[in-house]
C-alpha cells in the first residue's frame, strides 16, 4: 500500500521543516526533503522494498534514513520526529532572557548541541565555543555570571 510512502514522505518533510527552524545542518535538512521526494516517486510500497532489504538502493536513502523507514514500518511512528516536535522545556526556554541569548539560539543550543542544563551552558561558555556562533550577541563574562547566579538560585 503506497499509503506508507505518502505518510513517510509527510513525516520526512515535517522533520526537514523542524530541523530547518532549529537551524540544523542544511545538508541534513536537504537529505530529508530528497528522501521525501524519492518516496513519493517510488512506484511500489516502501514496505516491499524494505522486505527485500533494498531501501538504500532508493536514490537519496542512506543507512540512517533506511533505519528510520524500518522503524516507521515496524512501529508506525518515528522516535526522532517525536523528539523534534517536543517543545523546549519551560526552564530551558527561559534561557532566552539571559544576556546575549535569543529564542532561536536557545533552540539551537538545546537541540543541536544537546545543552540541556545550566551547568552544561556554563561549561559551553567557559570553553569559549559560544562566541563562535554568529547568533551570539553578548559578553561571555556577563552571560556566565547570569548563568552562575541562576544555578545558585535554583540549587540552595
Amino acid at each position: 500500500m503506497i499509503d506508507n510512502n505518502q505518510r513517510l514522505a509527510t513525516l520526512f518533510r515535517s522533520m526537514a521543516d523542524l530541523l530547518s527552524a532549529q537551524r540544523a545542518n542544511p545538508y541534513r535538512v536537504r537529505a530529508y526533503r530528497r528522501a521525501a521526494d524519492a518516496l513519493l516517486a517510488l512506484e511500489e510500497d516502501v514496505a516491499g522494498v524494505a522486505q527485500r532489504q533494498a531501501l538504500e538502493e532508493i536514490d537519496g536513502i542512506g543507512t540512517d534514513l533506511a533505519k528510520k523507514i524500518k522503524e516507521f514500518l515496524e512501529t508506525g511512528t518515528l522516535r526522532a520526529y517525536e523528539e523534534l516536535k517536543a517543545p523546549l522545556p519551560a526552564e530551558v526556554k527561559n534561557w532566552a532572557t539571559l544576556p546575549g541569548l535569543s529564542d532561536s539560539l536557545v533552540s539551537y543550543l538545546y537541540f543541536r548541541l544537546s545543552i540541556k542544563t545550566l551547568p552544561d551552558l556554563a561549561q559551553l561558555i567557559q570553553s569559549h565555543l559560544l562566541r563562535t556562533l554568529p547568533s551570539f550577541s553578548g559578553s561571555e563574562e556577563m552571560l556566565l555570571q547570569a548563568v552562575q547566579q541562576r544555578i545558585q538560585h535554583h540549587d540552595p
